[in-house]
Parts: C-alpha cells; sequence; structure tokens
C-alpha cells in the first residue's frame, strides 16, 4: 500500500526481517488488522490446534508470536506452556505484557529471537505453530529446518498461510510492501508442503480458507476508509499511500476470486 520503499531486489536477509518486524509492531498494523494479524483470526487457531494433538502441560512453540494473541489462546484454551519467538522486540515487550494482564505469565513466556536460527534446544517441544508468517522468511527451508530440530519425534507443526502463484501475481502484489503484506514470497501450498518434507516434515492434513483471505480484504478496505477520516495523517507517516490502496485491494480481491491468492491450513509431522 505504499511505492516509498525499495524493491524486493534492494532489501534482502536481516534487512528484510527488519522491515516486517517493523512493521507488525506498529499501531497502524493494529488498527488495520486487528486482533489477530492473519485471516480467519483466532476461529482458525482453533482449528490448526484440534490437528496439532495437544496434551495438557505439554510444549508449544509459537513462532513469529507477533503481540501474543496465538499463543495466549493456546495457553488458555488447552492448557499447554507456550513459548512465544517474534523478530521484534516491541511485540515481545507487548505480548509478554499481555500474557501478564491475562493471567498467563506462567504458561506463556516471549523472547525475541529469529525462526530461521530459533533460540531453543533441540527436541523439546510437542508442536510448532507458525501462522501468516512463513511466507515473509526469507530462508524458508531453514526455518522448517528449524521447525524440525526443535520439535520431538512424532511432533506436528501447524501453519496457516498465505498461498499464492507467485508468476501470476499483478504487479499491484509484487514488490517490499507487498511481501511484508505477506503476498509477493507466498508459495503454492504444494510448494509449502515440499519445503517442510525436505526438512523431514511429512504433511498429513491441509486445508483451503481463501473465503478468510477475501474477508480479511474486505476487513482493510472498511478500516482504511474510516482511518482515512480520522487518522489520515497517521496512515501517511505509517508509510500507507492510501491512493495506492484502492487498487492493490482489488488486486488482491481479482486474485483470490481467480485461484492466483489464496489461504490455507497446514499440518505436519515429525517422524517418529
Amino acid at each position: 500500500m505504499t511505492d516509498q520503499r525499495p524493491g524486493p531486489s534492494a532489501v534482502s536477509g536481516d534487512g528484510l526481517k527488519d522491515c516486517c518486524a517493523a512493521a507488525y509492531s506498529s499501531d497502524v498494523v493494529a488498527l488495520l488488522l486487528g486482533d489477530s494479524y492473519h485471516p480467519g483470526g483466532t476461529a482458525l487457531t482453533r482449528r490448526l490446534a484440534e490437528g496439532l494433538r495437544l496434551t495438557e502441560s505439554g510444549r508449544v512453540l509459537d513462532v513469529a508470536s507477533g503481540r501474543g494473541t496465538t499463543a495466549l489462546l493456546l495457553a488458555d484454551t488447552y492448557d499447554v506452556r507456550v513459548d512465544g519467538v517474534d523478530y521484534s522486540p516491541a511485540n515481545t515487550a507487548f505480548a509478554q505484557g499481555a500474557a501478564s494482564t491475562a493471567g498467563l505469565g506462567d504458561r506463556a513466556a516471549f523472547i525475541t529471537g529469529d525462526a530461521e536460527g530459533l533460540p531453543h534446544p533441540d527436541g523439546i517441544f510437542e508442536a510448532v505453530v507458525c501462522e501468516c508468517a512463513l511466507c515473509t522468511f526469507p530462508d524458508k527451508a531453514r526455518a522448517a529446518a528449524e521447525f524440525a530440530r526443535v520439535l520431538v519425534p512424532g511432533g506436528r507443526v501447524g501453519i496457516t498461510d498465505v498461498t499464492a502463484v507467485p508468476d501470476r501475481l499483478a504487479p499491484e502484489l509484487t514488490g517490499l510492501a507487498a511481501r511484508i503484506a505477506c503476498i509477493s514470497d507466498a508459495r503454492p501450498l504444494s510448494e509449502y508442503s515440499r519445503i517442510l518434507a525436505a526438512a523431514g516434515l511429512r504433511t498429513v492434513r491441509t486445508e483451503r480458507h481463501n473465503q478468510a483471505m477475501t474477508r480479511m480484504i474486505d476487513q482493510i478496505e472498511a478500516r482504511l476508509n474510516l482511518l482515512r477520516m480520522t487518522a489520515s495523517a497517521k496512515l501517511t507517516a505509517a508509510g500507507v499511500d492510501l491512493d495506492a490502496a484502492p487498487a492493490v485491494l482489488a488486486a488482491a480481491r481479482t486474485a483470490v476470486a481467480d485461484g492466483t491468492l489464496g489461504y490455507a491450513l497446514l499440518i505436519a509431522e515429525k517422524s517418529p
């Protein structure tokens, strides 16, 4: 939604991670997306959890935990111990505060770290969850290998993420802003499965939830229209191009309708 930033070829590796971390720790993103920063919200998180075979007091890792919504839901609903890791120190601090406020400080803890080099020992988690984030990681294969490394044998990884056919994306849906928005480096669902398989994680369940993507596009459009009237200066300061936004949202909606863009749930298992 902005044309003030360089293209993806100009920013890579740690620079790209820094851009994503800054974007997803901003208040503007919270205004546009609400509490859950991914399509499907907490309802889809609960559906994901159903396939992870969580056990009471088991350990779960939430990779790219953001402000803690998924981790706190899992800790509260399923009585598990959740460790959240996020690249943004601001998100880590916010999530830890939210855990304390919710009375979940003994079951949810958050640290700052990199998904491509998780700061955790081998084989200590029964499940790993990663919602709407794998698509943004510069080295997806390395992140998948880290998921597998920290899982116990027979443990499961649960992912919800944007899917895309990259060579069919409209120009409005490419570039750095689109990558931060989880679009331009998203992959087909089958490719996510291949990436996980190469790390020793066998896909056991997949589901399409494209309608969740359409609902989020509608939500962003409605909130942008409202914020245009009440907080346009704040949006502009955050790099949101209000003139370009309608074309970007229209292109995204069309891409979902023709199958170029979508959203999916995937569960994979580490060999026992």
